[in-house]
């Protein structure tokens, strides 16, 4: 394998063209940048563990259970020649991990939508860690459920408890997250809440804020988002999205529409 160098966690990773990104592409030469960032290095990773955020295995080919990880995977991966996981959206540019676990790491993002039509909002938190705004979510965590995970999440997040409603599943996929990499990347539940009415919000864990913010269409939401001197995450787009296409029949068949 070829030598590695860390580089920062927010580096783009090597250039990728488009017809190399297949793992099916042989690529003898590819060395991709190792973004791991201290807290998961060796020396560092005892107190990540002790923390519970962590798995203590250092390099793939320590993890025990990949064979249990796969079949319980959100979207299907596979391992290379030396039982490594391979991203299922192909090469990256770069390798190492800045996420708790080797392969899969699975979250659970609630999205939360209030009203309907014109006067539609959805509920976002501002993430503390990259400062632009988010759905509220974060990983499932070891023995718990996607539906636990949710409304765990979303109270620890905004506050807002809605134990109480079954909401509308709408993907379990692969997300965009800025951490991935060849080897450790992030696949969630997503799930819709439709309410008649917002809640009151509060910024908590993983937060800086919250906020309803008017939700007509993702182009309405981005401007005004914009004149606020405010930015969308942008692997949340897609969700958000495909809980537009949804919002109007579940208001309609609660009879709030």
């Amino acid at each position: 394998m070829p030598e590695r160098q860390f580089v920062s966690v927010d580096h783009p990773g090597i250039p990728m063209p488009d017809d190399m990104r297949s793992w099916s592409m042989p690529w003898r030469d590819y060395a991709p940048v190792d973004i791991t960032p201290p807290p998961l290095r060796p020396d560092g990773l005892p107190v990540s563990v002790a923390e519970g955020w962590a798995e203590q295995c250092v390099w793939p080919g320590d993890v025990p259970d990949w064979a249990e990880r796969q079949a319980a995977a959100l979207v299907p991966f596979s391992l290379d020649d030396h039982g490594w996981p391979l991203n299922p959206v192909g090469r990256t540019g770069r390798c190492g991990r800045n996420l708790g676990k080797w392969g899969e790491n699975t979250a659970a993002d609630p999205i939360v939508v209030a009203g309907s039509g014109a006067d539609r909002h959805v509920l976002l938190i501002k993430r503390d860690d990259i400062g632009v705004w988010a759905i509220p979510g974060g990983m499932v965590d070891a023995g718990e459920t996607a539906p636990s995970a949710l409304v765990r999440e979303l109270r620890e997040e905004t506050g807002v408890d809605l134990a109480e409603i079954t909401p509308t599943v709408l993907a379990r996929t692969y997300v965009k997250d800025w951490r991935a990499t060849d080897h450790a990347w992030v696949c969630s539940t997503v799930a819709l809440y439709v309410l008649p009415e917002q809640r009151t919000a509060v910024a908590g864990s993983d937060a800086t804020d919250a906020r309803w913010w008017p939700f007509a269409g993702l182009e309405q939401l981005t401007q005004d988002m914009g004149a606020a001197g405010e930015q969308l995450y942008e692997a949340h787009r897609p969700l958000l999205a495909r809980a537009l296409d949804q919002a109007d029949i579940d208001a309609a068949a609660k009879g709030f529409s």
